[in-house]
C-alpha cells in the first residue's frame, strides 16, 4: 500500500492532515474540536479510535485544539517538543500522552521517520515536519513529506529540508493588499502577520518555491490561505507561473476547506 495523505482542513480557523501507511495512521497538527476533527475524519473513512499519534507543530489553537477533548482517546500519542506541549499542557484538564523530542532531532514512529526543524513564527518552538517511509530499495521505496507552515520567512535551513521530499505541504498565507486593506484587524496584528515571525505571504510562497523547484517534488500543496485576506485567485495570480515551470501537480487548499487523499 502506498502512503496516502490527505488535508483534512486548512486556514485560519483550524489545521490538521492525515499521513496513513499499511500499519500507522498519524495526524499533523490537530486545530478543529475534537468532534469536529472526528466528523472530518469519518468524511476520510477513518475515526480518532484508529488514530495512533498526533505530530504537534506548535501550540496555536488553529493547531492544536483538539487536544481539550481528547481525553477519551488516551491511546493516541502526542509528538512535540518541552515548551510547546508545556503551553499546550497548561491549558488542559486532562494529562496528554506527551513523547517530547528536541528541535532539529529526528524520532521514530512505528514506520515512519519524522524529522523536525525550526521555523521563525511567534510560538514558544514551533517546527516544521520532514516526513519519511520506506527503506529505499525495491521492496520498500522511500518516500517522504514535508510539513511547513506558520512561518514568517524561510531561512536556508528549511530551504533544505523541503528539497528533497514527494510531497510538499507549504502556507501562501495572505495577500499583502488583501491584508493592509482589511478593516477586521487592527494595525498591530497586521505588523504580525506580515511580519518575518508571522506568516508567509502568497509573493513569500512563490519565492520560496522558484528558489527551490526540485525536481523531486510530485505535488505541492498551498495551505493555511486566511479567509479574510486572500482568496483562491490571489494565490494562482502569485503562484501560477511558478507552477507552469515545474512538472510536479499543485492544490491550492481553499480557507477552511481539505483534500480528497493523495498517494503517494
Amino acid at each position: 500500500m502506498p502512503l496516502r495523505f490527505r488535508i483534512l482542513g486548512s486556514g485560519s480557523a483550524g489545521n490538521a492532515a492525515l499521513l496513513q501507511s499499511d500499519d500507522t495512521r498519524v495526524l499533523v497538527d490537530a486545530g478543529f474540536s475534537a468532534r469536529k476533527l472526528g466528523e472530518l475524519l469519518a468524511e476520510a473513512g477513518e475515526s480518532l479510535e484508529r488514530i495512533d499519534a498526533i505530530f504537534l507543530t506548535h501550540e496555536h489553537g488553529d493547531h492544536s485544539a483538539a487536544l481539550n477533548g481528547l481525553a477519551r482517546f488516551p491511546h493516541i500519542r502526542v509528538y512535540a517538543n518541552r515548551r510547546t506541549a508545556e503551553a499546550v499542557q497548561g491549558g488542559l484538564k486532562h494529562r496528554v500522552s506527551w513523547h517530547l523530542f528536541e528541535t532539529g532531532a529526528t524520532f521514530r514512529f512505528r514506520d515512519f521517520e519524522v524529522g523536525t526543524f525550526s521555523v521563525p513564527h511567534d510560538a514558544q518552538d514551533p517546527v516544521g515536519f520532514h516526513i519519511a517511509h520506506g527503506h529505499g530499495d525495491l521492496l520498500s521505496p522511500r518516500h517522504s513529506l514535508a510539513w511547513l507552515t506558520d512561518l514568517g520567512h524561510a531561512p536556508a535551513n528549511v530551504r533544505e529540508q523541503i528539497r528533497e521530499v514527494d510531497v510538499l505541504v507549504v502556507e501562501a498565507n495572505h495577500c499583502p493588499q488583501l491584508l493592509q486593506a482589511d478593516t477586521k484587524r487592527p494595525w498591530s496584528t497586521k505588523q504580525r502577520i506580515s511580519g518575518r515571525h508571522g506568516h508567509l505571504s502568497n509573493a513569500a510562497a512563490r519565492e520560496l518555491l522558484e528558489s527551490v523547484a526540485s525536481p523531486r517534488w510530485r505535488h505541492v500543496f498551498l495551505t493555511h490561505l486566511s479567509r479574510d485576506c486572500n482568496s483562491l485567485a490571489a494565490v494562482e495570480a502569485a503562484c501560477g507561473p511558478v507552477f507552469a515551470t515545474l512538472s510536479c501537480g499543485f492544490s491550492v487548499v481553499a480557507p477552511g476547506g481539505g483534500t480528497g487523499f493523495f498517494e503517494f
